[in-house]
């Protein structure tokens, strides 16, 4: 099969090239060429590289050519400059959905948010109601992932974790409540969107997608850091502190520690879906658990938070 993966060279979409590339599928990684952190994914065989982004509906059509399905994995968690939740979730979403359509492509994925609802305050969850909402309507075969917490290799989780570990004496837990989390190990997302690319299956269906292990936060940051090999101070701060050192960060990193819609989605809890969304079938669940040879496995080398990830070093530098 030929599929095409965009944000195919971000976290969930090289682990799905991968996967698919190690099968003989040809691959089209769709993306902006910006993050050059992680080169390998355009050098894998049988693989071809565009880089286009989700705003140019014709340079997407002509990509799409010749694909028997379409991964749609490009996602934001903040907004910068142009790069917003309306412009990437939602339009984004209209116009791969077009450029599908008019390339013959039969069926798609989105990677949604497992909470993702409309009307509650959030533009990162209204956003991916929006782009869910657009996929259904699309006359496509479609799967929508609406996922969780997702960890592995080249995550956002286990990377800045270890980064905040290696850098500060201090982890301000979320919130003055404790909410729950069930960590997806990205095998497992992989495993389920093979089922639906390759395998035919979950036709016109929207799953909730969560891990096998139920815990604290805490107890999952505590988990990680042991790990790690760290035991910094914990201690509990308020929503607002969260959300007021979130919007700072946003501001001065070029991926945030944490942006203010991971506040709200951990703020949250990451368990149960909203709204309601179908459950997997038995053999499709995840299974990977949430354990220290996992968390081993997906950790970034050890190092600190240092100059080259503040947007001002990029600016003047050119280094991500």
């Amino acid at each position: 099969m030929k599929i095409a993966i965009t944000g195919g060279t971000g976290f969930v979409g090289k682990h799905l090239a991968r996967k698919l590339v190690a099968e003989g599928h040809e691959v089209v990684l769709i993306a902006r060429g910006m993050d050059k952190r992680d080169e390998r994914t355009k050098q894998l065989p049988h693989t071809r590289f565009r880089p286009v982004g989700t705003n140019d509906i014709a340079a997407l059509a002509e990509a799409f050519v010749g694909c028997d399905a379409v991964a749609h994995c490009a996602g934001i968690n903040r907004e910068l400059g142009e790069q917003t939740y309306a412009n990437v979730h939602v339009q984004g979403t209209k116009n791969v959905v077009v450029a599908a359509q008019r390339a013959g492509v039969k069926k798609i994925t989105l990677m949604s948010f497992l909470r993702a609802r409309p009307d509650c305050g959030s533009g990162y969850h209204e956003s991916k109601w929006a782009a869910e909402e657009i996929v259904r309507a699309s006359g496509l075969d479609y799967t929508i992932l609406k996922a969780g917490v997702i960890y592995g290799e080249g995550d956002h989780m286990l990377d800045h974790l270890s980064h905040a570990f290696h850098t500060f004496p201090l982890f301000a837990f979320v919130g003055m409540r404790e909410q729950l989390v069930r960590p997806t190990a990205v095998e497992d997302i992989v495993t389920i969107l093979h089922a639906a690319l390759v395998e035919k299956r979950l036709t016109k269906a929207t799953v909730a997608v969560t891990g096998p292990d139920e815990m604290m936060l805490s107890t999952a940051v505590r988990r990680v850091a042991g790990v790690v090999g760290k035991r910094p101070l914990w201690f509990r701060a308020p929503l607002w502190f969260h959300y007021a050192f979130g919007w700072l960060l946003e501001r001065i990193m070029t991926i945030p520690l944490v942006s203010t819609a991971q506040v709200r989605i951990l703020s949250e809890g990451v368990v149960v879906p909203l709204p309601y969304a179908e459950e997997l079938p038995e053999d499709l669940r995840p299974r990977i658990p949430f354990t220290e040879a996992q968390i081993r496995k997906g950790l970034p080398p050890a190092k600190g938070f240092g100059r080259e990830d503040c947007l001002c070093w990029q600016a003047m530098f050119g280094k991500a």
